[in-house]
């Protein structure tokens, strides 16, 4: 049985708690209607923390898996184990895109942070033998993301490098540029800290004051697609009417 580690769930968990408490106001403020503040100060930080967070981890965990198949698989062998990985989160991605799609009046997810996963476990194969190389790479990709971020244009079809049409409004939005680079720096982390997918460096031993926050992290993608619609109903039926 190939070992987890202990304090990857737990970074994991915590997110998951930041994400869901954030999930909760966004809801609050777009199905019933109260005045929150979600896009600047602490609120916005905890919502950005949260996903930065997912995604480093990505990295970091693509590179552990990578250093313990590549003893027993072939190149090609290792490939395909990614391209199933990052399509079958695709497609979860892709359900969301037609849940909203047919549920919202506006702010459908075209490229919300599943599909961002999904690519980016595709995009990060080659990078996984990387070093130092993908620190320079991540700076790059996220200078030009943030150079993109205020710009718009006329085109849809390159919605997921952040490069955003006119009046673009979505409710979830994590273009490869600048998030791909979260997704080197992870990786960096992992080749430099899990080299071989062993830990090289110690850490306290709290398995059990912080095993709820290892659980949450081990189920982390299906918390994650029921969350939402189990807060929304509750608003709903809390509010009564759904706005």
């Amino acid at each position: 049985m190939k070992t987890r580690f202990f304090e990857i769930d737990v970074l994991r968990g915590i997110a998951i708690i930041l994400m869901i408490f954030y999930h909760i106001l966004y809801d609050l403020y777009y199905f019933a209607g109260l005045d929150i503040d979600l896009w600047s100060g602490p609120l916005w930080s905890i919502g950005r923390a949260s996903a930065a967070t997912f995604i480093f981890l990505v990295g970091v965990s693509l590179t552990i898996s990578f250093s313990r198949a590549k003893t027993g698989l072939t190149e090609k062998e290792m490939f395909r184990k990614y391209l199933y990985r990052g399509t079958r989160i695709f497609s979860w991605g892709l359900l969301i895109t037609a849940m909203t799609y047919l549920f919202l009046d506006k702010g459908t997810i075209y490229f919300g942070i599943l599909h961002f996963i999904g690519i980016a476990i595709i995009l990060a194969y080659p990078f996984l033998k990387l070093k130092q190389l993908n620190i320079l790479l991540a700076a790059a990709i996220i200078a030009i993301g943030l150079y993109l971020k205020d710009l718009a244009f006329n085109t849809t079809f390159l919605i997921p490098l952040g490069v955003k049409p006119v009046s673009f409004y979505t409710l979830d939005y994590f273009p490869l540029f600048p998030w791909f680079g979260a997704i080197l720096l992870g990786i960096y982390i992992g080749n430099r800290f899990y080299p071989k997918g062993k830990r090289m460096f110690r850490t306290p031993d709290l398995k059990r004051q912080l095993k709820p926050l290892a659980y949450l992290g081990k189920n982390s993608l299906m918390i994650y697609l029921i969350h939402q619609p189990i807060l929304i109903a509750v608003i709903y039926i809390a509010s009564g009417s759904l706005i």
